[in-house]
């Protein structure tokens, strides 16, 4: 097979590269991680692989390991091994579950982030917030997508209400995921080449919105719980899967828990930055200070105590995952002090 017949079978399963290995490697995307290994596809034929020794040792980042979305040189072998992860162009991650500071990748390499949430009692935009935060240095395209359209009569007050919420330009569609015909409008994110990755709580119809893509039932579904929406983990592991459109949709399990990385800039909330720059004073607490402009809005409406409230849970968790990111970077590098993005203003009146 000549260079432009790879690269052009490559360019189906979302690389945007240019040249190829070295002689004796081949290009393959991580299409699946198991306990037993990974499974890999090259544009052309799906295959099982083990990752090379220096990926097991201790103590490695585990974003240094593949993940799924990776594009990876391959060895051949029996079985292959993957030798080196390509550079991500795009990274979707969340702080891993538990004390220890870790990041976790989710996806790479993709162009869409799609955050599903059901239009039943699944539906809470604060949650909505908190992936959108997520989202935001990713390098990828958020979209908001709300299911269970056929199940909800007054689905068009919480559409509407969502996008008085969320910043102008966000991308959110009303859909019922067990029609076709409803979930064409996804066609522009999921165009040949592109890459998706699927988020979303567990009841929230993912499975039920990826077999409908797909065209056949593959993945595994079951009922929501009556009192709250909230259904089993039928998926078990992310998984890449090629689409009849030409697109690639990363499926993920339901996330129960979304801790902020540190590193987000909550642009998601740029409107309440801009407010509290006119507050009189610059360390304005916002509380009963004279001249508080987030209190003004409070008052007159321009701004809900439900977004108010959960950009000061986001923001505080951001602070606390920034503090405890510098300080595994500052013990990394010998004590030596790290300058952070998010520092406070000085105390003042504004002029």
């Amino acid at each position: 097979m000549s260079d432009a017949e790879s690269i052009e079978r490559l360019r189906r399963i979302g690389w945007r590269g240019e040249a190829l290995p070295a002689a004796g490697l081949t290009l393959a995307r991580v299409v699946a991680q198991h306990r037993a290994g990974y499974e890999l596809h090259d544009g052309q034929t799906l295959f099982g692989a083990q990752p090379d020794g220096h990926f097991l040792k201790r103590g490695i980042d585990p974003g240094e390991r593949p993940a799924v979305g990776d594009f990876v040189e391959v060895a051949a072998g029996t079985p292959p091994h993957i030798v080196s992860v390509s550079p991500r162009r795009t990274a979707l991650t969340r702080a891993a579950a538990g004390e220890r500071y870790e990041r976790q990748l989710i996806a790479t390499n993709i162009d869409y982030v799609l955050v599903l949430t059901g239009l039943d009692g699944d539906f809470n935009p604060a949650r909505i917030e908190r992936y959108l935060s997520l989202t935001e240095d990713s390098g990828a395209q958020p979209v908001v997508l709300l299911s269970k359209l056929d199940l909800l009569a007054d689905a068009v007050a919480r559409v509407d209400a969502l996008r008085a919420r969320l910043p102008a330009g966000t991308p959110i569609h009303a859909l019922n995921g067990k029609d076709p015909a409803s979930v064409a409008l996804l066609a522009p994110y999921l165009q040949p080449g592109d890459s998706a990755v699927l988020v979303g709580s567990s009841g929230a119809g993912k499975s039920t919105l990826t077999n409908t893509l797909l065209g056949t039932a593959t993945m595994a579904t079951a009922a929501v719980r009556s009192h709250d929406s909230r259904g089993r983990h039928t998926t078990t592991y992310r998984a890449l899967l090629q689409l009849p459109s030409g697109g690639c949709l990363i499926d993920t399990p339901g996330m129960r828990e979304l801790k902020l990385t540190g590193e987000e800039n909550l642009d998601l909330f740029a409107d309440i930055g801009v407010l509290a720059e006119q507050c009189r004073f610059a360390d304005c607490g916002h509380g009963s200070e004279p001249g508080c402009a987030i209190q003004i809005a409070l008052d007159q409406g321009g701004l809900t105590p439900e977004r108010w409230r959960n950009y000061l849970k986001l923001h505080d968790e951001r602070e606390e995952q920034a503090a405890t990111l510098e300080a595994r970077l500052r013990r990394q590098r010998g004590g030596r002090p790290i300058e952070r993005p998010h520092g406070h203003r000085g105390q003042r009146e504004r002029e």
